[in-house]
């Protein structure tokens, strides 16, 4: 297999997709790509996040536009061989151990008895279950139960996982390490679609982000390269520091500046998107008397991103 083939196979894509449902247009000419990385699917509740899910697991078929998995078209048995799906809602054979869940899964993908259950053991182990995988899945929490749903969608090892809206109901210490798990595909070999609505759950677990709104895709890209695609947003950044009052009096002279404000303690300050102006700061902070204890950007989050774009 030549490397361009080779390549092409470890990419999920989206090409010119179109859906509609009846008069409804849930999603309109979208185009994006998912590789051995982890890739957010951001937008409010609504924006077809969960439609576009489907469409790469076969569940549902494009109006117009192609979904492949690596080479094959989603929806055929290979392109479903090659996906783990993790959906949004949470639907278990309650009286079955987590383990036996999992290995009826595997079933499913043509894996014998023997190998399914020795399998399914080994994947739960990996995501912390422990010994509760024997029990019935109805004893269990939530966190456990959101194991079971990411073991079911890794056990086959497959090519690409898709992740819709896996952290809804979870704890914090379950969210983190679910975090980690997420973070981890990608060295596996694994590619990671997953979406949510609540974006500061994704900040740190994912590559790159796609938003979604109103059935386009709004924007596609790291969330510093979106924020540098907005020159005309003044940036924020917070500054502590000695004599704040002075630090103001300095910085409202920079032609990058655009305002100034002292709140809560901290200097608040708008400026553009002006490279220079954080090298100017570096020296000027080396010689302020007492010197700068912070500076934090207050808007290049990927909230803050995403409401300046659909602003």
């Amino acid at each position: 297999m030549s490397a361009a083939a080779t390549e092409a196979s470890h990419r999920l894509s989206f090409a010119n997709v179109t859906k509609w449902y009846g008069s409804v247009c849930a999603l309109l000419d979208v185009s994006f790509e998912v590789g051995r990385e982890v890739v957010g699917l951001v937008g409010k509740n609504g924006v077809g996040k969960s439609t576009l899910m489907k469409l790469a697991v076969g569940l549902l078929a494009p109006s117009q536009g192609e979904v492949r998995v690596g080479e094959h078209s989603a929806g055929t048995r290979a392109a479903r061989a090659a996906i783990g799906f993790c959906p949004d809602f949470d639907r278990l054979y309650e009286p079955l151990s987590g383990a036996t869940f999992v290995a009826w899964m595997l079933r499913y993908h043509g894996v014998g008895a023997s190998t399914a259950r020795s399998r399914a053991i080994e994947v739960l182990t990996e995501l912390g279950l422990g010994s509760d995988m024997h029990r019935p899945i109805r004893e269990y929490s939530k966190g456990m139960r959101q194991r079971v749903r990411l073991g079911q969608a890794l056990a086959h090892r497959p090519r690409f996982v898709l992740l819709d809206e896996p952290m809804t109901g979870l704890d914090p210490v379950a969210r983190a390490e679910l975090s980690q798990r997420i973070r981890a595909l990608p060295e596996q070999g694994v590619g990671v679609l997953v979406s949510s609505h609540v974006l500061h759950e994704l900040e740190a677990v994912v590559d790159r982000v796609v938003l979604v709104h109103q059935g386009r895709v709004l924007a596609d890209g790291r969330i510093g390269e979106l924020r540098e695609r907005l020159p005309e947003r003044p940036h924020r950044l917070r500054i502590r520091g000695a004599r704040l009052r002075g630090i103001a009096a300095h910085l409202t002279g920079w032609r990058e500046v655009e305002g100034v404000a002292i709140r809560d303690g901290a200097l608040e300050v708008a400026l553009t998107g002006d490279s220079e102006f954080y090298d100017r700061l570096t020296r000027f902070a080396a010689d302020w008397p007492g010197g700068i204890e912070e500076l934090v950007p207050l808007d290049d989050d990927l909230a803050s991103v995403f409401g300046y774009l659909v602003e």
